[in-house]
């Protein structure tokens, strides 16, 4: 699992490549949480196109990095899932809390 990440601004953007699943989510959570910690955003946008595969693990790291920004009002984004990606995050719901953009 590789995370990426730009400040454009105040809009923070990362790159989530590989697979986020169990043994992965650990990792992911801490990484995603010490950049959020350490950079002032007004908005975050996860690029999944890189991500091959996530399972409902990888959908619970989702849920707590936007309960934790939604406390701040910091309102998260998803763009460009991979097409297996997409299917499960449109399976779940998810895009009803975290919007889907281009």
């Amino acid at each position: 699992m590789n995370i990426q990440h730009r400040l454009n601004g105040t809009s923070l953007h990362i790159w989530l490549i590989g697979e986020l699943d169990e043994s992965h989510a650990a990792f992911v959570r801490e990484h995603l949480d010490e950049i959020f910690r350490t950079n002032s955003v007004s908005e975050v946008i996860i690029d999944m196109s890189g991500l091959s595969f996530m399972d409902s693990t990888g959908i619970g790291v989702l849920i707590g990095r936007y309960k934790s920004l939604k406390s701040k009002s910091i309102p998260l984004f998803v763009q460009k899932p991979s097409r297996a990606v997409d299917k499960v995050l449109s399976l779940t719901g998810i895009y009803k809390i975290i919007p889907k953009i281009s």
